[in-house]
């Protein structure tokens, strides 16, 4: 073995691999197509990328897809923008999620800082979901309508959008913490018809009432002709809102559950670019195209079987939640919860997954991260995780620190797969394969159906060097607009214009000669010096390995006089107790220069009370950069889209006392 091949932390069992999903599907590959993809992943993955018509189609009848008219052709076209995929088909997402399970098995589990931990049984969801779909009925909704949510991750946002999906209608949500200006920003470009909201959400021990807010959606949303109200926190007191419709009342007469048959690309939900600079980017995924990728990202990669129990930490205003809903599609069940994951330690959500025998706990780099930092032990004391057969990592690349405590602290037998994809496509591009072993820091595998390589600016395929992440074939749970697009500019702009007719996502990513992939971060916060290009992931990883600091935030800023490549400050968030000095800076300086490269030194180390991040933990380098750099902080970044808007008065005082390019 390599001396610089990282070490191997984890392998299935000959069991395990006979029993994944991925197997039997080769298998029937194999005999019904005439293909020999039995013998290794590889194989698999080339012919999903080589094949595409023959790889989909496969996926189709595998897992057994029903449409009410058939498809006239795999891919009608497969250009990208504009791929056309399964022309002629009539089928509904929700129909697929909601049949074949017995009244009687547990769809989900469900706990809040609210609600103590409790299920929700597959009878009583139809039931909901059924009540949901006819009061929309009753308050007009039709297929193509859009309802829009502001409402935490609980039973009642799943149910209701499925009820949407049953429908036609499309459904689009943000969670109670978005603040008004960002869901105005969000919702009212869609126009919709219904808005259904809670009166308040409880995190952190504190209760927060949010019927003004929805108020003012009312009134900034001039579409809307109707709100439901969900009496979720309790709220007393007074209230601007009237004229709206109960939670109760909309849900009080039952019709029987229909599911429109609509075609392919008909919109299943509109998801959100992260909203740090201009409008939100609305990217509508069509209810086909979410079908097929989930079917396949769930049974094949996740490994979801019956029995399963899949919990991910996430927000409706994340895609992890679309995500975690498309899991309903196997035979596992969910489990869902709302509420700060720090309250009243971080010990919380491991205690969840013990006490509702979750066997897949999904969570982020960031949260794997601080659990790291306070000493968190998962498997320790009276915490039966017995059940847990394996932790996924999603949000930022996962620091082979962060691989090697999971297999430290949580359990040598985890299979911990990290993954990378992006609220574009609603999955995974790289991430989790059960029948292949685990490096330390890096992801199993490109995911099946996705032809992802790694190019140089002149777009030549690199293997074993950092590059654009790129996809060179379209995947059907691609967007199939931006909503108010009319031309597809803003769509082109955002993926296709650097390579015309590839995607080019905006990764940094490393595919090595194992197959494996190294995402490095962000490509347009990537710090390049001395023409050596390194992710800001590479230098959080080194800076953070010092226990005095819990968060960092490095930029870039181009054009400093004084500086031939530019300024690279480092801010630092120190912990409680912990004085900036000499010997602390040159340490941090010391670790960048071992652990990275001497070009990647920062000029500067600065203290910040906190680095500002977006309301899904995503650290806004690129904003501060422009911020840095003399862009107006409003046009920069919109504060209603961040978690910590104050955290941005820092980098706005030092522009304006001539810290920005040029001063």
């Amino acid at each position: 073995m390599p001396s610089d091949e990282p070490t191997v932390l984890w392998a299935p069992t000959e069991e395990r691999i006979e029993q994944a999903s991925i197997t039997r599907f080769a298998r029937w590959v194999a005999a019904t197509r005439g293909v020999d993809v039995t013998g290794s992943y590889d194989a698999l993955w080339r012919w999903s990328v080589d094949d595409l018509d023959g790889f989909w189609s496969a996926i189709w009848e595998f897992f057994a897809v029903k449409a009410s008219t058939p498809y006239d052709a795999v891919t009608g076209s497969r250009a990208m923008p504009g791929a056309a995929w399964f022309p002629g088909a009539q089928l509904n997402y929700a129909e697929h999620v909601l049949a074949g399970n017995v009244d009687s098995a547990i769809a989900l589990q469900h706990a809040s800082e609210l609600r103590e931990l409790d299920w929700m049984t597959w009878g009583e969801l139809r039931d909901l979901v059924a009540r949901i779909a006819t009061g929309l009925k009753f308050l007009g909704v039709e297929p193509g309508d859009r309802v829009v949510a502001y409402i935490p991750n609980i039973p009642e946002a799943v149910a209701a959008f499925l009820a949407c999906a049953s429908l036609g209608a499309t459904w689009s949500s943000c969670s109670p913490d978005f603040g008004a200006r960002s869901v105005v920003d969000r919702f009212a470009q869609i126009e919709p018809k219904v808005l259904i909201a809670v009166d308040g959400y409880r995190y952190g021990g504190k209760d927060f009432d949010r019927r003004d807010v929805v108020a003012g959606l009312r009134r900034e949303i001039p579409s809307l002709e109707h709100v439901v109200l969900f009496d979720y926190l309790g709220a007393e007191g007074e209230t601007v809102l009237d004229d709206v419709v109960g939670w109760r009342e909309l849900i009080k007469q039952q019709e029987p559950l229909d599911f429109a048959q609509l075609p392919f690309d008909h919109p299943l939900w509109v998801l959100y670019s992260s909203g740090t600079t201009g409008l939100p980017k609305p990217i509508v995924h069509g209810q086909g195209g979410v079908l097929l990728e989930h079917l396949k990202l769930m049974h094949l990669h996740l490994d979801a079987q019956d029995g399963d129990r899949v919990l991910w930490f996430t927000t409706t205003g994340w895609m992890m939640w679309n995500f975690l809903v498309g899991v309903l599609l196997t035979p596992a069940s969910i489990v869902l919860y709302d509420g700060n994951p720090g309250t009243p330690s971080l010990d919380r959500l491991w205690d969840l997954a013990a006490e509702a025998g979750v066997t897949t706990f999904g969570t982020s780099a960031a949260f794997i991260a601080s659990c790291m930092k306070a000493g968190v032990e998962p498997g320790g004391g009276d915490r039966d995780l017995s059940a847990l057969k394996a932790v996924g990592s999603t949000g930022s690349p996962l620091a082979p620190e962060g691989f090697q405590w999971v297999y430290d602290h949580v359990g040598a037998d985890t299979w911990l797969f990290s993954t990378s994809g992006g609220t574009d496509v609603v999955s995974a591009f790289v991430g989790g394969v059960p029948t292949l072993p685990v490096y330390r820091g890096e992801l199993q595998a490109r995911a099946l159906g996705a032809k992802v390589e790694s190019w140089d600016p002149d777009g030549h395929a690199l293997v074993g060097a950092v590059g654009e992440l790129v996809i060179t074939e379209p995947m059907p749970s691609m967007p199939i607009f931006f909503w108010g697009d009319p031309d597809g500019a803003r769509l082109r702009e955002s993926y296709f214009e650097h390579y015309p007719g590839v995607w080019r996502h905006g990764d940094w990513i490393e595919i090595t000669e194992r197959g494996t992939a190294i995402i490095s971060g962000r490509s347009d916060s990537t710090i390049n010096r001395g023409g050596i290009r390194m992710g800001t992931a590479e230098i959080y990883r080194a800076v953070l390995a010092d226990d005095a600091i819990v968060d960092a935030l490095v930029v870039d800023v181009p054009g400093r006089e004084g500086f031939d490549e530019g300024w690279m400050p480092l801010f630092v968030v120190l912990r409680d107790g912990v004085t900036m000095n000499d010997d602390l800076v040159a340490a941090i300086k010391r670790r960048v220069r071992e652990d990275c490269s001497p070009r990647h030194v920062p000029n500067e180390v600065v203290q910040i009370a906190e680095v500002p991040r977006t309301l899904s933990g995503k650290a806004l380098e690129v904003p501060v950069k422009r911020i840095l750099m003399g862009q107006p902080a409003e046009q920069a970044a919109s504060r209603d889209s961040l978690a910590n808007p104050g955290a941005l008065d820092v980098f706005v005082r030092m522009a304006d006392a001539g810290t920005s390019a040029g001063g």
